[in-house]
């Protein structure tokens, strides 16, 4: 215990050092503040303690409450897995970040947590992704993992914390531990009385065991003297805001304050009287989450068994420096002068401040025995490294002359089910309530849902005729989930680390309606973030649900696909299409190279990603086409021409999805007018834009030849020529098109949302019906007008 107190003081030292040094050392061009939440971290600084050097084993997983960044990046250049550079550049460019980052981290980061409480969630998930590879036979080899949050009290206002724990209620969640770092300060104010019974209530109903650590052993012990419950009830009623209040005045205020309320009742006023300043600001700071030997038997106790539990740990914001307590201390940095104070104390010589054993009591040669016999230190890299899983060279689908994507997607789907290879067992489906109406149905009456325990579907049982085969076993590949759409990004993101996790490759796919993507947007950006990878079937987009309503309309997800690093976004408006992109899209979710130097013409086909697909409920015309692979790369590339221009092409339209009928349409018209015009079928907006951009980057940086899949599409284009874009979403997911070749362009598209009616009368609402395509083609283009302007129905 003696060496655990020392690392516990050397962590906190790094810790405010590194942070000072980022504010107050480190050379700054702008002036601007760095931050680093010295009294957050100090709160933390003794659980992580007793976590990282004592608790965790090698399988464990923990998401650290984004503002202990400065305490993790601590103890892992104790453990020899930071730098001390990135120490130095925390929260500079390339250093340390300033929250836990698995992606940008050089260290061992199990969970992002930059967004408050989306790590606290990811955490539950993984169990219950860690639940699922073992009901599978894999890895029931190895010891089973606890997914941990460390977690600030403030946290637990955010919703998806407890939306999550709905879900972990209905799935039998285990192995999880969540603690609360209850230092009863936020970023603007001090919590509310009594928040811990709420808390305590919420968790025991949803079957978690609570454990309360608020008494550390010194007070454990004053109790024990006389009058020492009165100075424990004493304790347990004072008010959050004067309990932080007294603690950074120090002692002789708790003198005051406690003779004033409890002097001339003998014992207690002895209990007082007999200790100094110092030693009474000791003891009404010896709260459970400060007490290493408390949490300790806490911690140990709660590994005899696989319960979710969650801790709420008592401690002090600012704990063990000048700053402790105080309302303002959140973002408050401390001043070179009580930094130097510190220093001193810690018995840190000036010069040697980044010494991993300066100032410590022990020499260096038990403290590296006691790090290196540290259970979580006993692994090899603890991110797991899976094989990839074969794709098929093709996913079929029964083909029909008049189909939707939806129920393409639906068939495709069905055929991945109908398979007994390798690949069929890793694809898992997951939905927030809408697995049937996203054509999902299909595939869970061949696959299952999954449960750890079987359920069985009681109409079937009771022989009432159904279209749905709703028996949940341990052999499922479907999670249901109920509706939640942060919940769905959650368990996309979780499944989609499970290779790095647990060691076992799945292949994700969600379904939810696209409008809905916005309600869970954060914690879809966490999951790119992380680097998680799945497929997200997004169905129905655009303005197919329009009779329901403006709320119902996707109108701006498209540039939300654009916009999101880690995902590719595609609009398939054919189902042969759609077959080529998701056979693709298995493929590109394992990708782990790294990108050549020189491939200036993707971002990340090389490493991989997850992928959007924007799907459609409206049913057009299917062509009758073999499916070559010059037509297949230009479908995955992001466009191809259905019908390519000829050499006096006046006019291109570009469409995007379900508007293709209209613009085939629109073309047809036009055609007796404009012999040359081309008709570009665009597949994925977001692909075409990101090798543009790349490729303009490249150029900039000295590659002169670089050029995309965009610029050799409209290579041959007059520089007369004009382009109509038009597809069922904002028109500026495609109007960028004309500032590839700098031809005149007129984007039609839907620019807000709130109108109802039939798809049609919509289409027309916002011209992009194949007379509205026409007029806008008239407007821009050249040489005589359009003999058919105005006769399209």
């Amino acid at each position: 215990m003696t060496i655990l107190s020392e690392l516990e003081r050397k962590v906190l030292w790094l810790a405010v050092w590194m942070i000072h040094h980022a504010n107050h050392l480190r050379e700054s061009t702008d002036g601007l503040k760095v931050g680093g939440h010295q009294a957050s971290s100090a709160s933390a600084s003794t659980l992580m303690t007793a976590l990282y050097f004592k608790i965790l084993r090698p399988q464990d997983r923990v998401a650290v409450k984004p503002h202990a960044s400065p305490v993790f990046h601590a103890i892992q250049y104790l453990f020899g897995k930071q730098t001390l550079q990135q120490l130095q550049n925390f929260r500079a460019y390339r250093g340390a970040q300033s929250y836990p980052s698995r992606t940008k981290d050089i260290d061992d980061v199990d969970f992002s947590t930059g967004s408050v409480g989306l790590g606290v969630a990811q955490t539950l998930f993984s169990s219950l992704v860690q639940d699922y590879v073992r009901a599978k036979g894999w890895k029931t080899d190895q010891p089973e993992g606890r997914m941990v949050a460390l977690l600030g009290d403030a946290e637990m206002d955010e919703g998806n914390i407890f939306e999550a724990l709905l879900e972990g209620w209905k799935n039998g969640l285990r192995n999880t531990w969540w603690i609360v770092d209850y230092n009863r300060q936020s970023l603007d104010a001090v919590v509310r009385e009594g928040l811990w019974q709420r808390f305590e209530t919420i968790f025991r109903n949803f079957g978690w065991d609570v454990v309360i650590l608020k008494h550390g052993k010194l007070q454990q012990v004053a109790f024990e003297e006389e009058g020492g419950e009165k100075l424990r009830a004493w304790i347990d009623a004072c008010p959050n805001q004067l309990y932080s209040a007294l603690t950074f005045q120090g002692g002789a205020a708790w003198r005051r304050r406690l003779l004033d309320d409890l002097g001339d009742q003998g014992p207690v006023s002895r209990l007082i009287e007999k200790r100094s300043d110092e030693e009474l600001a000791a003891l009404m700071a010896n709260l459970g989450g400060h007490d290493l030997e408390s949490i300790i038997d806490a911690f140990e106790e709660a590994r005899g068994h696989d319960r979710p539990t969650c801790f709420i740990a008592y401690t002090i914001k600012g704990f063990g420096l000048p700053l402790a307590g105080h309302k303002d201390n959140h973002a408050g940095l401390m001043t070179t002068a009580q930094v130097d104070a510190l220093r001193q104390g810690m018995g840190v010589r000036e010069g040697r401040e980044w010494d991993m054993f300066e100032g410590l009591a022990y020499d260096e040669a038990a403290i590296r025995s006691f790090l290196a016999s540290s259970p979580f230190a006993q692994a090899a890299p603890r991110r797991h490294k899976a094989p990839a899983i074969p794709v098929p060279a093709r996913i079929g689908f029964a083909a029909q002359p008049f189909m939707s994507t939806q129920q393409g997607f639906g068939l495709l789907m069905h055929e991945i089910a109908k398979s007994d290879s390798d690949f069929a067992s890793r694809v898992v489906t997951t939905s927030p309530d809408v697995t049937v109406s996203t054509n999902l149905g299909a595939w869970v009456n061949r696959r299952g849902l999954f449960a750890r325990g079987d359920q069985a579907d009681i109409f079937r049982e009771e022989r009432i005729p159904s279209t749905f085969n709703w028996t949940f076993a341990a052999s499922g590949q479907h999670i249901e989930l109920g509706i939640s759409e942060m919940n769905l990004f959650t368990m996309l993101s979780a499944l989609g680390l499970s290779h790095s996790l647990h060691g076992e490759r799945l292949l994700p796919v969600g379904t939810l309606y696209d409008p809905f993507i916005e309600r869970g947007l954060d914690a879809l950006n966490y999951a790119c973030y992380q680097d998680a990878r799945f497929i997200l079937a997004a169905t129905p987009s655009g303005v197919t649900l329009a009779p329901e309503g403006g709320a119902h309309q996707s109108i701006a997800t498209p540039l939300i696909g654009m916009a999101q690093d880690g995902l590719a976004t595609f609009e398939p408006a054919y189902v042969d299409e759609l077959a080529v992109i998701l056979r693709w899209a298995f493929d590109y979710l394992q990708r782990t190279g790294e990108a050549e130097p020189d491939d200036h013409s993707w971002l990340r086909d090389q490493t991989g990603g997850s992928v959007y697909l924007r799907l459609s409920t409206r049913s057009i015309e299917q062509p009758a086409r073999p499916m070559e692979s010059k037509l297949a790369r230009d479908i995955v590339d992001g466009a191809y021409w259905l019908r390519e221009p000829g050499p006096n092409a006046e006019l291109v339209i570009a469409y995007s999805g379900a508007v293709a009928p209209e613009a085939v349409q629109a073309v047809g018209l036009m055609a007796g007018d404009r012999r040359d015009i081309g008709l570009l079928a665009v597949t994925s907006a977001d692909r075409l834009n990101a090798g543009w951009s790349a490729a303009a980057r490249a150029r900039q940086y000295g590659h002169p030849r670089a050029s995309s899949h965009v610029e050799r599409l409209l290579a041959g284009l007059p520089a007369s020529c004009a382009i109509v874009t038009v597809l069922d979403g904002h028109p500026a997911t495609l109007a960028w098109l004309g500032s590839v070749r700098g031809h005149r362009t007129r984007a039609l598209g839907v620019e807000h949302f709130g109108q109802t009616g039939t798809i049609a009368d919509l289409y027309r609402h916002y011209a992009i019906d194949a007379e509205g395509i026409m007029a806008a083609a008239q407007s821009i283009s050249v040489g005589r007008p359009l003999r058919h302007l105005g006769s399209a129905a």
